[in-house]
Formats: C-alpha cells, sequence, structure tokens
C-alpha cells in the first residue's frame, strides 16, 4: 500500500498555518505552543519521502507504457537489429549518443567505467546498447527483458539474465526532460534533471519503430506520412498536439512541433507549457497518458471538442481510463519533486557583470520587460497568457491549444537551453534575435549597446547575488 506522503505534508502544512494565524484563539505568547520536535522530525522525514518518490517516478516510471512503445510500436526490435532477435542493424550506443540519448555515469559499475577509459568498448555494437539497458543507464528509456510475465526491466531490482532478449522498451518523463554534465564524455556523465534535451531527436527514434500501424490508424494517414511528419521535428523538438488535431505541419509548410522546455524553476508558475492548457500536476497527467501512452486516467472534457481536436474527441482523449491505473496516484510526489528543482544559475564567467547589471536597469524600465516577466517567477502572477497579436507573432500554435493563447515563459535558466532557438518554436535563433523583435514590435528604441546589456542580463538569470 503506497503511503500518502502529500496528504500528510499538506495536513501538518495545514495546522502549521492555522498556528501561525492565530485564528484559533488568542494565546498569551509565553504559553504558545511551538512545534515538537517529533513533529518537525516527521514533516522532514514526510518531505523526503515525498521527494524520493517523485524522484523515482520522474527518472524510472514508465506507467505502463510499454505496452505501447514496445508491445505495439515494437520499437525494441529497431535498437536491437536483426542479429539480436530484432530487425535492422540495431541502435548502437554511438547511434543513441547522435540522436541525443544520454548515458547515467553513476549507474556504470567500475568495471565499466575503466573499460570505457581503456577504449575496449565497442561502442559500434547494438549489444553494448543492450548491455547498457540492463544497467539502466540510458537515461529516459527503460529495456525489459525476458518472455511473458517473467519479463523483468533493467533497474537492478530484478537481477537481468545478460541471454535475456529484449522484449521491450518503455520511456520516462526523464527522457525529453532530463540531460547530462558531459563529465566523462560528450552524452555522457551525471544527471541534470529538469533540463530540457535540445539534443534528442525523437522524432527519427519514432521512426525507426518496427510497427507504425497503430499510430497511422489514429491519425488517419499511412506508415510513411507518419514518418514524414515525426522525421521533421528534428532535435529538441517534440508534437503533443499531433495526437489531438492531426496537423503535423504549420500553414507555412514548417514542422508543428514545438522545442522540449525544461521543468525546472516551475515554482510559484500558473500555467506550465507553452500554450497554457494547465498546471503541472494536469500536464504531468496529459503526457503520461497521452503522449508516453501509459495506464492512467485522465479527463478534460475540453478535448471533446471535433473542430479543433479530431483526433481527440474521436478516439475520446478526454475520458481516459485504465483498468489497473499505474498514474494517477503517483501524480503529487511527482509535482512535489519537480517544483523543488531550482533553475541553476549560469557558470561564474559565462557573461559580462556589469553589463548584466545595466541590462537589469533596462528590464524593468526602457525595455518594459518587466510588465510581463515579474520578477521573482519570470512569468505572471495568474492567467499568464497572451495573444499572438499581442506579441508580435501568429497564432498557429496557440489555437491548437483550449485558450488560443500564448504563455509567459519564465526566463530563469535560459542559458541552459539556447540550443534549437527561443520561442515555442525556435523562430529565434538567438537572444539578440528576441530582443530585436520586441524592441521592433514594441517600439521601444533600445540601442545596440542596451540591446547587448539586456542579453547580458538575460544570461544571468537566475542572479547569484554574489555576482551583484
Amino acid at each position: 500500500m503506497r503511503r500518502n506522503h502529500w496528504f500528510v505534508a499538506a495536513s501538518l502544512l495545514g495546522i502549521a498555518s492555522i498556528q501561525a494565524s492565530g485564528q484559533d484563539q488568542p494565546r498569551d505568547p509565553g504559553t504558545a505552543r511551538t512545534e515538537s520536535d517529533a513533529e518537525r522530525l516527521l514533516r522532514e522525514e514526510v518531505v523526503r519521502a515525498t521527494l524520493r518518490e517523485g524522484l523515482d517516478t520522474f527518472r524510472y516510471d514508465t506507467f505502463g507504457d510499454e505496452a505501447f512503445w514496445g508491445d505495439q510500436l515494437r520499437l525494441h526490435e529497431a535498437i536491437a537489429g536483426a542479429r539480436l532477435g530484432g530487425v535492422g542493424k540495431g541502435l548502437s550506443p554511438n547511434d543513441a549518443l547522435g540522436l541525443g540519448l544520454k548515458i547515467d555515469v553513476a549507474a556504470l559499475p567500475p568495471r565499466v567505467v575503466d573499460a570505457l577509459l581503456a577504449g575496449t568498448v565497442d561502442l559500434d555494437d547494438p549489444a553494448v546498447t543492450l548491455a547498457l539497458l540492463r544497467l539502466d543507464a540510458v537515461i529516459g528509456v527503460t529495456g525489459f527483458f525476458g518472455e511473458g510475465r517473467d519479463r523483468r526491466s533493467g533497474r537492478g531490482i530484478h537481477p537481468v539474465d545478460p541471454t535475456a532478449p529484449l522484449q521491450a522498451v518503455g520511456i520516462q518523463c526523464a527522457l525529453c526532460h532530463s540531460t547530462v554534465d558531459d563529465s566523462f564524455s560528450p552524452g555522457i556523465g551525471n544527471r541534470r534533471d529538469g533540463w530540457a534535451n535540445r539534443d534528442l531527436d525523437i522524432g527519427v527514434i519514432i521512426a525507426h519503430a518496427a510497427n507504425l500501424q497503430p499510430v497511422a490508424e489514429l491519425l488517419g494517414v499511412s506508415e510513411d506520412t507518419v514518418r514524414t511528419v515525426v522525421l521533421a521535428w528534428g532535435p529538441g523538438k517534440f508534437d503533443a498536439e499531433l495526437f489531438l488535431d492531426g496537423k503535423g505541419f504549420r500553414d507555412d509548410g514548417k514542422t508543428a512541433a514545438t522545442l522540449i522546455p525544461p521543468v525546472f524553476g516551475l515554482a510559484g508558475v500558473n500555467l506550465s507549457t507553452w500554450t497554457g492548457w494547465g498546471s503541472i500536476p494536469y500536464w504531468n497527467a496529459f503526457v503520461a497518458n497521452l503522449e508516453m501512452h501509459g495506464k492512467g486516467s485522465f479527463f478534460d472534457p475540453r478535448l471533446d471538442d471535433a473542430v479543433k481536436f479530431p483526433i481527440a474527441a474521436k478516439n475520446g482523449f478526454g475520458h481516459v481510463t485504465s483498468d489497473v491505473d499505474l498514474i494517477s496516484a503517483k501524480l503529487p510526489a511527482l509535482h512535489a519533486y519537480q517544483l523543488s528543482l531550482p533553475a541553476p544559475t549560469p557558470p561564474p564567467g559565462s557573461f559580462d557583470v556589469e553589463a548584466a547589471d545595466r541590462g537589469d536597469v533596462l528590464f524593468s524600465g526602457k525595455a518594459r520587460c518587466a510588465r510581463c516577466h515579474t520578477e521573482g517567477t519570470f512569468s505572471e502572477p495568474g492567467w499568464n497568457m497572451h495573444a499572438g497579436s499581442e506579441i508580435g507573432i501568429d497564432d498557429f500554435q496557440a489555437l491548437r491549444s483550449p485558450d488560443g493563447r500564448y504563455r509567459t515563459a519564465p526566463l530563469n535558466g535560459l542559458w541552459t537551453h539556447t540550443t534549437g532557438g527561443f520561442f515555442h518554436d525556435g523562430r529565434f535563433a538567438t537572444l539578440d534575435d528576441v530582443v530585436a523583435h520586441y524592441d521592433t514590435f514594441f517600439v521601444l528604441g533600445l540601442t545596440e549597446p542596451e540591446k547587448g546589456d539586456l542579453v547580458e542580463y538575460l544570461n544571468s538569470l537566475p542572479r547569484d547575488e554574489k555576482e551583484r
């Protein structure tokens, strides 16, 4: 039976807030009750347990989606290759790293690390990829080995027979929303949870699945068309609305996919995606059920709109239930863990401190950025949404969402995800381009040095007070 850590934590916080407010009854300051050591220790343990559970869910839980990625799409066959019981040439570690998949160096035994350093591991052999999956070292991907009810994941919870065939793969939140620090070599290092994996070419990975017929049938197109759509995404992009409206491309012929966003620094931010949709727990449930294709429950009657969301309405995606729900009970701890991820401060020396200080003044003054990007969250408290016409861009992507608007994106940690460009679709290659766009659209009259100062300020977020 799962412990409801979040309920306990909320109850303790509720009691604490009543005591702090003094609304129960007036007390003499000398007799006011303070938190006991036992209560404090219990509260701290509840928080620790909740965050541990959330971390485990974020990094390792497939929510049962191996039934889709493995049993239906048979992605594992393309990973294994024909020599190891699959199809095609297989996916070698070098191929995987080239597609933006990351390796968790902490999951590698010392003997494997030594072999990698010695250059005795064949990184062009798909068998080594399977070995990494058995070690649970491929971030965001879990391999399942063995037959039938004996099928086991590579998490190390159950011993995996080194001769057992790869029978399925599942994916986790960490696939798109974690990367590594490259401390061992490019693509291999310590985890950075919450960072957007802008190297990940998820479209190419999907295109290699042995069977795309389930997706083709859902969208009412051929498998070749599905491959054309997903191959157009490019690194660092994914189209979460494709399974809702079936739109693979914009009116101008460009991909309808959007950049993978970070999931750190979201504490205090209301809506959590490029075009709103809902809160963090809403989007976790949405993605786990409708995008990862896990087994759970999801309710959103807005998806019954057959004009805006024809695929979703036809398939009842706003009313999802499962015989066994592997998602819903995990959402509270997952939410708590995500809220605990701070936006990372930029490395020392990565920006001009004096220029950033001048940019700080411009941000709240002449450049008028703080009208929407309120300091603190650098989004807007409340309903942080704007029409495309308010920010000088088209509304194609906004109109694919229920509210038809774009969210005011938080700015902390921009320096971590410059690859792929800025705004939801990467239309502005650099922050200089973003500042130039707003300078023109809002007729700000910024000088070139002022634009440069503003960019330095954006690159400095979140500010370390020691840098000031």
